[in-house]
C-alpha cells in the first residue's frame, strides 16, 4: 500500500508525523485490499482531515473529520476509515 501524508497550509512536525504513522498501523490488515491512500491535513483554526483510499477492485473511498485537537481529529478519521474499509471488504466478500 502506497500512502502519502501531507499538510496543507502548515508543515507536520515530527511528533504529528509519528502519530499519523502509528494510527495508520490500525488499517495495516487491509494492505492487500488497498492500492494507494492519501491523507491531507489542513489547519485553519482547527484541523481538517481528508483521507482517500483506492481499493484494488477500482472503488475509491473518501472520509473526512475535523477537530480543534490534532490527535482527537486523527482518531475520529481513523475510526471512520476503519469502518469504511471493513464495509468495503464485506461487500466484496459477499459478491
Amino acid at each position: 500500500m502506497d500512502t502519502t501524508v501531507s499538510g496543507v497550509g502548515f508543515t507536520l512536525d515530527e511528533d504529528q508525523t509519528d502519530l499519523v504513522n502509528k494510527k495508520l498501523e490500525r488499517i495495516k490488515y487491509a494492505d492487500d485490499l488497498i492500492v494507494s491512500s492519501s491523507l491531507k491535513i489542513k489547519l485553519d483554526k482547527k484541523y481538517y482531515f481528508n483521507a482517500t483510499v483506492n481499493f484494488r477492485w477500482g472503488t475509491q473511498a473518501t472520509v473526512t473529520a475535523d477537530d480543534f485537537e490534532f490527535a482527537t481529529g486523527l482518531n475520529k478519521l481513523i475510526d471512520v476509515l476503519d469502518l469504511k474499509i471493513k464495509k468495503e471488504k464485506d461487500k466484496i466478500q459477499q459478491k
